[in-house]
């Protein structure tokens, strides 16, 4: 006797019904564990788009110099390495390449910022004037550092949101002065606010022309030149010309040149280990409930004994026997997925709503694995105990209490 598939489909359902606790007790199993996954990897990956966001919104197109010529993975050690110094001369060389729109010395370090009888320490940054353009940044109020050449650089300063409200509170800020590191400097511009990046505050700071921070800090080389290009270069080729041109300045190639597609390349492999590594400890939850369902089946098999044999006495086929309980298996571990994943993609809304800071994002394709998953789990967990079902003598079988 061989049975349609509505027929199984009908018993599947009357085997699961008639041990309601025990297919429950299964079926949360399987959902905590798929529940556990999707959260996690809602987190993860709302952490991923979080950062890859933060990064992006201070603009495309960038290309960093660092001095030194080591790597590790992929990212500069700039600083690290042995090196000749970037000067501001190489920043003003490489606006001379076609295609680059802005260049942006760049030199930082903390420093006591004194106003109005307040003191606050902050990292305080050289850049260069065309800043704004390259990480867009906006000024909210004044203008921004002038253009100047390092030798006729004056001692102007940009606030940065929060510090101006720091200092001044409420009370206007351009025009008054400050006094960095007992150097005193003139206040043109506030910036509108923007946040963090990679930690650090870009409204706790305070901006002023990058010769004046290399003399206030006694260094002698740029932390990075940051490049703007048009958008549509060949970014291979433009690289090319950057490092032949300071190849040439400084008697060799020195420094360390990082693309916006090598940055991203970098950020995105860490934080895919991330998700990667979060789904896996929900992948625990998820080995406990196929152990449940393996057990669950086991018992079912043992308790059924008598059902099999009738069935097989009936003439049922050892496959149908074999569908009947890998049928059962599966519904359970879909009916388990769908349940984890409405609970998952609840509480990583929930989690949203409560901490509206927290990045949290669930893919479709998540969605759709988890549930497939689940059903893999169901299959799996189903088979050995399906396949002893089948086997079963059904005289022997006939013969059990």
């Amino acid at each position: 006797m061989s049975l349609g598939w509505r027929d199984l489909l009908i018993l599947v359902a009357g085997s699961i019904a008639s041990q309601r606790l025990r297919s429950l007790l299964t079926l949360i199993g399987i959902a905590i564990g798929i529940a556990a996954v999707i959260l996690l990897t809602s987190l993860g990956e709302g952490l991923h788009r979080y950062v890859l966001e933060q990064f992006t919104q201070f603009g495309s197109h960038i290309i960093a110099i660092n001095p030194g010529k080591a790597r590790v993975h992929g990212a500069s050690v700039g600083i690290f390495g042995t090196e000749r110094p970037l000067t501001l001369e190489d920043a003003g060389s490489l606006r001379r390449i076609r295609g680059i729109e802005a260049v942006v010395p760049f030199v930082y370090a903390q420093a006591d910022v004194e106003a109005a009888g307040r003191t606050r320490a902050v990292f305080v940054y050289g850049v260069g004037h065309e800043m704004p353009q390259a990480y867009r940044f906006r000024v909210a109020a004044g203008r921004f550092l002038p253009p100047e050449t390092p030798e006729s650089a004056r001692p102007f300063a940009v606030l940065g949101s929060r510090l101006r409200r720091e200092l001044f509170g409420d009370g206007p800020a351009l025009g008054r002065r400050v006094r960095i590191a007992q150097e005193r400097y003139l206040v043109i511009g506030v910036m509108e606010p923007k946040g963090t990046f990679l930690g650090f505050d870009m409204d706790d700071a305070v901006y002023i022309p990058a010769a004046r921070a290399l003399s206030l800090f006694n260094r002698d080389s740029l932390v990075e030149i940051d490049l703007l290009y048009r958008p549509g270069l060949d970014e291979a080729e433009l690289v090319a010309r950057i490092r032949r041109l300071l190849a040439a300045r400084h008697g060799r190639d020195d420094v360390t040149i990082t693309t916006e597609k090598d940055m991203l390349e970098v950020l995105g492999n860490i934080l895919d280990m991330l998700t990667l590594t979060v789904a896996g400890l929900g992948g625990i939850s998820l080995l406990v409930g196929a152990v449940g369902i393996l057990t669950i089946q086991s018992i079912a098999v043992t308790e059924r004994t008598h059902e099999i044999g009738l069935l097989r006495a009936l003439g049922a086929e050892t496959r149908t026997i074999a569908l009947l309980f890998l049928g059962e298996a599966a519904v359970l571990g879909v009916a388990g997925g769908a349940a984890g994943l409405l609970a998952g993609w609840s509480g990583a809304r929930l989690l949203g709503l409560v901490i509206p800071g927290l990045p949290v994002h669930t893919p479709l394709e998540y969605a759709l694995a988890a549930v497939l998953v689940s059903l893999l789990i169901g299959l799996l967990a189903g088979l050995q105990p399906a396949l002893r079902a089948a086997r079963l003598d059904p005289v022997e079988a006939l013969r059990s209490e």
